[in-house]
């Protein structure tokens, strides 16, 4: 398989870093702004008959996905895909705890007067970033460039009901995942410049 460097990677990975500082500095001091609880109240104010799939859905974010990735892309022979999802998981571990040191802002149980908490989800603790989107992000934008056709739609899916099941549940404020989605997107873009992808999946966005 021929290997190529993109520039979507670079122009996707400077977004999400973008997307992520700017989250970052809107929640620097700690607090919920009016239009951030708002959403949050929208989302986590659905039903309560929602809550078993969300409580599912978000074990797909959990730290094991990782590996899991990583034993698949093996089994198929992705060898480069096995290495990317290794790095992803990685540089995760060792970005959440950065941030969380630099970024303190407790969870909704603390920062949101009417929060409703589901499914034994922690009520203290760093909330911003969420490390399950930013894994999920992350490992989304490695291993896009692999899948066929429709295929490729399956994991953002994932991301985008990740992040809804993660405010829904009380586990974090909007902005906690949408800045998650930025540093998993900064994270996956710099591994698949470093790592390299199928050249089938560059078409024009190639650098090398």
């Amino acid at each position: 398989m021929q290997v190529a460097r993109r520039r979507l990677d670079a122009v996707v990975g400077l977004a999400g870093l973008g997307t992520f500082l700017l989250c970052a500095y809107i929640v620097r001091h700690g607090t919920v702004s009016g239009p951030e609880r708002t959403v949050f109240e929208a989302i986590n104010g659905l039903p309560d008959t929602f809550e078993p799939v969300a409580d599912g859905v978000q074990f797909l974010g959990t730290l094991a996905i990782g590996p899991i990735v990583v034993i698949v892309a093996l089994l198929f022979k992705r060898w480069r895909l096995a290495v990317a999802a290794a790095l992803v998981t990685f540089t995760k571990l060792a970005a959440e705890r950065i941030v969380w040191k630099v970024i303190v802002r407790e969870r909704p149980a603390v920062t949101e007067p009417d929060a409703i908490v589901r499914g034994g989800t922690a009520t203290s603790g760093p909330s911003f970033v969420s490390g399950h989107v930013v894994l999920t992000s992350g490992l989304a934008w490695v291993a896009t460039p692999y899948l066929p056709g429709r295929w490729k739609i399956v994991p953002w899916a994932i991301v985008a009901t990740i992040c809804l099941a993660r405010v829904y549940l009380g586990a974090h404020n909007p902005l906690d995942v949408v800045g998650g989605v930025g540093l998993g997107l900064a994270i996956g873009g710099l591994v698949n410049l470093v790592v390299g992808v199928p050249r089938s999946a560059t078409d024009r966005s190639a650098v090398v």
